[in-house]
This record gives structure tokens, C-alpha cells and sequence, in this order.
């Protein structure tokens, strides 16, 4: 059988599952959450991806074509929030709206 992962979230009182992001390998890369509501990740198969802090719902994904081993970073410039990831050889800057 071939190794996966997963995001998860814990209920911070109980220590239980509140819900579960399944990935296709283990992940190497840091995981971002955003006040917004918003967890941002990547994996070894270099797809970017939002997620619901809520519930784990996916929300957006972009294929980067190489693979993910960085933590994903937020900035502002001119107060627009901006996330960004390095991935194989490139790094990709998004700006949230």
C-alpha cells in the first residue's frame, strides 16, 4: 500500500477529529491559517490549495507543477493581502480578494 496524509483538524477541548483533508502523500510542507477563515497548504505533488478552517471544506487549488516543501507566507502591499509558496524551482504569489 502506498503512504497518504491528511490535514486535520482537532476540537482544541476534547482532542477529537473535527474534520479530516485527505492527501495522496504525506505531507512536507507547513500549513498558513488565515483570520479569515482560510488554511492554506501544499503538497508533494505540487498542488496548492485553500481550505475551509471550519470544516476542511476545499475551496480553491492551483497545480504549481513542482513539488511543495515550504510553509506557505501572507503579506500586504498596499493593503491587499498577498499569500505566497515556493514550489519546485518557482514561487507564486496570489492576491486575496
Amino acid at each position: 500500500m502506498e503512504p497518504t496524509g491528511s490535514i486535520r483538524a482537532l476540537e482544541a477541548l476534547t482532542g477529537k477529529i473535527a474534520w479530516e483533508f485527505p492527501l495522496k502523500s504525506p505531507p512536507w510542507a507547513g500549513l498558513m491559517a488565515t483570520a479569515g477563515g482560510i488554511v492554506f497548504g501544499g503538497s508533494s505533488e505540487g498542488m496548492f490549495y485553500a481550505l475551509d478552517a471550519g470544516g476542511g471544506k476545499p475551496l480553491w487549488h492551483f497545480p504549481t507543477g513542482g513539488p511543495i516543501f515550504a510553509n506557505p507566507v501572507s503579506f500586504l502591499v498596499g493593503g491587499r493581502q498577498h499569500v505566497a509558496i515556493a514550489a519546485g524551482n518557482a514561487l507564486f504569489a496570489f492576491t486575496l480578494r
